[in-house]
């Protein structure tokens, strides 16, 4: 997929006022300091689509990003080590939860999971949530660049091997590097995909 347009449209705090566009959307989310800003303007190609920072948790609303005028990416707030209160932290969760049962435009989500580290009960937890309100997702391991090719395919198998201890089949994933851009194609790729299948469908 080639990206010719990545607009930025609204954030909030309330799925009422997510736009009304009947286009497809994309949500992507992950523990507050897994790189998902940077991943998101590395797919997209831009340099602060999204904004980056070095405190975990920047992201605090949904965020909308129109792309290629027909289908969005959403940028949800981090979970897990974002420096806010505990109030703070239920409002999060709460808006969060409301988006993906409410929002009837969603296509998928994008679960982004620190290749580096061993699987987090967190994680777990959420894809947990995701599958039992029957929200497809996909996941995406970030930072592959941080390991070395040794170490990395035993990172992953070491992941798979843990949720296989609680799924039937490994969920589909992608492993990506923000830096390098490995696996953005792939993801774009797999977007496209499920951008053709859901305008036949619209239009069918």
């Amino acid at each position: 997929m080639k990206i010719s347009s990545a607009d930025f449209v609204i954030s909030n705090s309330d799925v009422a006022r997510c736009p009304s566009n009947p286009f497809p959307e994309y949500a992507f989310i992950g523990r507050s300091n897994v790189g998902k800003s940077s991943l998101i303007n590395a797919l997209m190609k831009r340099k602060s689509l999204a904004k980056t920072s070095g405190r975990p948790g920047k992201t605090q609303l949904i965020n909308h990003f129109l792309i290629n005028k027909n289908w969005f990416l959403v940028d949800l707030p981090g979970y897990g080590y974002a420096r806010t209160s505990k109030s703070t932290k239920k409002t999060f969760q709460k808006f969060i939860t409301n988006y993906f049962k409410q929002r009837t435009q969603l296509v998928s989500a994008f679960v982004l999971v620190d290749c580096r580290h061993e699987p987090q009960k967190i994680d777990l937890a959420f894809m947990e949530w995701l599958a039992t309100n029957s929200v497809p997702f996909f996941i995406i391991f970030t930072k592959a660049d941080k390991l070395t090719p040794n170490t990395l395919p035993k990172h992953i198998e070491n992941y798979k091997n843990k949720m296989l201890e609680f799924w039937e089949e490994m969920p589909p994933y992608f492993i990506t590097s923000s830096s390098s851009k490995q696996g953005c194609d792939e993801v774009l790729a797999h977007i496209d995909h499920l951008n053709q299948a859901f305008f036949k469908e619209t239009r069918d």
